[in-house]
């Protein structure tokens, strides 16, 4: 991997529009993997993207009616509705 591909603690920062005090606790508390460097810590695309996709929230059901990605809470429902 190129040294030019890692970015640094503000450029996460920056990127991510948070302050770079965010971006050394998730490095500390092993949320974001970074490497040491000497100057200081750098971040690798491959794990910045990890990151990013750790903390994606699920997506919503889509509009075509594709409950694969949302729980049918209609099934639930009913069948605690059969129980009582």
């Amino acid at each position: 991997m190129s040294r030019e591909q890692y970015r640094t603690v503000k450029e996460v920062a920056d990127l991510l529009q948070v302050n770079e005090v965010a971006v050394r606790r998730w490095i500390r508390d092993g949320e974001l993997r970074a490497i040491d460097i000497g100057k200081g810590w750098r971040i690798g695309p491959d794990d910045l993207d990890a990151f990013l996709e750790g903390h994606a929230t699920r997506p919503a059901a889509r509009p075509n009616g594709d409950t694969n990605t949302a729980p049918d809470l209609t099934e639930a429902q009913n069948t605690k509705e059969q129980k009582n």
